[in-house]
């Protein structure tokens, strides 16, 4: 059985921790404060799901969402992620994150800077542009009518191959948005972050109900950020 392993389980992880083990996959959550801190959430999934520390978490993971602050890169383990498909969930935020000097000066993207620090691992960035609350709402089973997409970026094609299917088997389809620099087209600010998701007349997406996003939704969202 093929499983998901989870570097921060907050309100994203814990999302992607319940869709991964309502699809039927393994997961296995970490955070900074020690495995004991995930004991309730663990009880609440069931048998399909145990805490470890992050380096366990990446050893056991078919694939790896890191979903942690920007800020906390460094400290991700990086051998047991060599090789391994690895999603960001991540936004950079001055005001948690502190100034990085290469993402003030658009040197690079925070995905970019994950991908420089985990150097052996094929990063792709997702889930980062969806509220946790809408997506726990919006699943739905393939070829359904009112099934939702979201967009990721990376530099590994198979990478990304593999990312579309984790993201296929949790409820959602793909829109390819191209290398992980693109990743920007779907961050804070952008028409993609949000949303799409949600009333799109409603610049407070997060107090709105969801509301499915289809792939031409998406691909038009990301087309309005081209630069």
């Amino acid at each position: 059985m093929a499983t998901l392993g989870l570097i921060g389980s907050g309100n994203i992880g814990g999302t992607l921790a319940r869709l991964a083990v309502d699809s039927g996959l393994d997961v296995v959550l970490s955070n900074s404060r020690g495995p004991e801190t995930l004991a309730d959430l663990v009880a609440e999934l069931g048998p399909r799901a145990r805490a470890g520390t992050a380096a366990e978490a990446a050893a056991a993971g078919d694939w790896v969402v890191v979903t942690v602050p920007v800020k906390a890169y460094p400290r991700i383990p990086r051998e047991p992620l060599a090789g391994k498909t690895v999603i960001d969930t991540g936004n950079y935020y001055p005001q948690r994150d502190g100034e990085i000097a290469e993402l003030v000066e658009k040197k690079t993207t925070d995905s970019g800077l994950l991908q420089g620090y985990l150097d052996g691992a094929h990063v792709v960035k997702a889930f980062n542009n969806i509220f946790f609350k809408h997506l726990a709402a919006l699943p739905r089973p393939a070829g359904a009518a009112d099934r939702s997409a979201l967009p990721i970026a990376g530099d590994d094609a198979d990478a990304k191959a593999h990312a579309a299917e984790l993201l296929d088997l949790l409820g959602f389809d793909t829109v390819d948005a191209g290398p992980l620099a693109e990743g920007r087209r779907f961050q804070p600010g952008t028409a993609a972050y949000g949303l799409p998701y949600a009333d799109k007349s409603v610049a407070d997406f997060m107090a709105e109900p969801p509301a499915p996003a289809s792939v031409a939704d998406i691909e038009a969202a990301l087309a309005a950020a081209e630069s």
